[in-house]
């Protein structure tokens, strides 16, 4: 019995003190149990707790996690650098080519700005009326000298009086006079048909060489055709025979009409615009070459000699 009382007062008194753990520090026993371990057994010895877990360490959850972060991010940013890089590089490498190709356009239509309108345009040329007036005229002038002619003629073989045959003669000679140019200024400012056939061959004959000097040895229309993305109007198909003798360097000598001329004309004139375009979309090209710092990019003066 007392050794039973001994054995009870020492699992008691072990239960009341502090339970050691090898390695950390005492966990004490919560009071709960120690005043009440059971509802049979008011003696009876209270079980220790079971042991935590050891918690992970800062140093080693953040070792951990860190890594894993690392190496889960190292491969995208790795690629979205070498993407910018990429970017980077090839942007200017765009830039300049866009640049190199746009001089070569106003290099090779820089022509276009030689062009006469008024030349070309030929406003005086003599109108389809003005000329069928004018052979109206010319027709009713070689009757009235030819009728004068056979009163005169038939004067000489009797056929008619002297007299009439005189006034013939007259009448043809006064008819002749008025058909010089000279005489026919003082009493009429009308041009003569001959006058505007004239005048319709001088002006398609200076057009014609305005053209030969703006096609020049290399064909100026066919070069201008690059721009058609700054002005589709140059695509259109009117204007495909012209392309065609300008490459073959022959379109000077097949402008024979006046409505070749102005077919030529008009496509200056398209021409023009785009080259107006090209010019500008350069300029803007080399202003933010220069904003970026592209040195290479951005075209320089050359040197005067």
């Amino acid at each position: 019995m007392a050794q039973n009382q001994s054995a009870a007062q020492t699992l008691t008194g072990t239960a009341q003190g502090a339970v050691l753990r090898p390695g950390r520090p005492a966990d004490p026993v919560p009071a709960e149990a120690v005043k009440a371990p059971s509802d049979n057994d008011p003696q009876a010895p209270v079980a220790a707790p079971p042991a935590a877990p050891p918690a992970a360490s800062p140093k080693d959850s953040d070792g951990g996690t860190g890594e894993s972060a690392s190496e889960s991010t190292s491969g995208p940013k790795q690629a979205s650098d070498a993407n910018a890089e990429e970017h980077e590089y090839s942007e200017p490498a765009q830039a300049e080519s866009r640049q190199r190709k746009l001089r070569l356009m106003l290099r090779q239509c820089d022509r276009v700005l030689l062009m006469d309108f008024e030349l070309l345009a030929m406003n005086d040329w003599p109108d389809n009326f003005s000329v069928a007036a004018a052979r109206r005229s010319r027709d009713l002038w070689v009757f009235s000298a030819l009728v004068a002619a056979v009163v005169f003629l038939s004067g000489l073989t009797g056929f008619v009086p002297a007299w009439i045959a005189g006034g013939g003669f007259g009448a043809f000679v006064i008819i002749l006079l008025l058909g010089v140019p000279v005489v026919r200024r003082v009493y009429t400012s009308t041009p003569s048909y001959l006058d505007l056939l004239l005048k319709r061959q001088r002006l398609m004959r200076d057009a014609r060489k305005h053209a030969e000097h703006l096609e020049g040895k290399e064909g100026l229309i066919w070069q201008c055709a690059r721009m058609a993305d700054f002005n589709p109007a140059l695509k259109s198909t009117r204007f495909s025979s012209l392309l065609r003798l300008s490459e073959q360097k022959s379109l000077p000598q097949a402008l024979s009409r006046r409505e070749h001329i102005r077919l030529y004309l008009i496509y200056l004139l398209e021409a023009e615009k785009a080259y107006s375009k090209v010019q500008a979309a350069f300029f803007e090209g080399n202003q933010e070459a220069i904003d970026q710092g592209w040195q290479t990019v951005a075209a320089e003066p050359e040197e005067r000699t």
